[in-house]
């Protein structure tokens, strides 16, 4: 009697551990969705890209934000099996040829999954600089790494309420800077985002408040140019998707 209550009392605290682990959002949303779409995990630990971005932050971010743009990408797409079997940028690209019940979810949801799931790729603790044929770029096209930074922040800076500011490039390697409203993206225009930065105040108020500016300066500390220079030499080959 006293065995079998002892192992009803480990089932029910296993039990409460995994309710407890979901509703943290520790692992979890990512294997619990369901539909074409998925949410990956970090790869790396939310307290790395402190001091800069804070744990927190990266947790409610990640496991709680861009999981709802998934859940709601999936469920927008369930009665639409065209549409969910198409890759996410054409999807985007083709974003007037959705089904009108659903574009605007898609539009919204679909926009903020491509966009952060760009936005964890290109961060890391690693940092370091560009290099190489990115660096080229860069000089070439954006007048060097500190006249990108200033006139990047600076767009940042000017964006009305909720967005993002990005860094396109085409096959050539061309690039180019624009900023987007709300969870919008080029990919919608049929181009490609080399990187970006998420200004929506969920992305930094816990440390930064409404001091947007110093979140924006602080954000270049997390670039994982490694990261951005394979992003770039897929984007060359015609490879890069979001």
């Amino acid at each position: 009697m006293l065995m079998m209550g002892r192992r009803g009392f480990l089932a029910a605290a296993g039990a409460v551990s995994v309710v407890t682990m979901m509703d943290r959002g520790i692992g979890r949303a990512w294997a619990q969705a369901t539909g074409p779409f998925k949410l990956d995990p970090l790869g790396y630990a939310t307290s790395a890209l402190e001091p800069h971005i804070d744990a927190k932050t990266m947790e409610i971010h990640h496991d709680k934000h861009h999981a709802t743009y998934v859940t709601n990408l999936n469920a927008a797409v369930k009665d639409h099996s065209q549409v969910a079997s198409m890759p996410l940028q054409d999807i985007l690209a083709k974003l007037g040829e959705m089904p009108d019940a659903v574009r605007t979810t898609i539009r919204n949801s679909g926009g903020g999954h491509a966009n952060h799931t760009m936005f964890w790729q290109i961060m890391g603790p690693g940092g370091g600089a560009p290099t190489g044929d990115l660096k080229a770029a860069i000089d070439r096209d954006l007048g060097g790494v500190d006249a990108m930074k200033e006139t990047f922040n600076g767009a940042g800076a000017r964006v009305f309420g909720s967005g993002w500011v990005f860094v396109t490039v085409d096959k050539q390697g061309k690039l180019a800077l624009e900023s987007k409203p709300n969870q919008d993206t080029p990919l919608m225009e049929g181009k490609r985002v080399l990187m970006g930065n998420d200004v929506w105040e969920h992305a930094y108020y816990l440390t930064y408040q409404n001091r947007r500016p110093d979140y924006l300066k602080a954000w270049w500390n997390t670039v994982d140019w490694s990261k951005v220079g394979e992003r770039y030499a897929a984007a060359k080959a015609g490879t890069l998707t979001i």
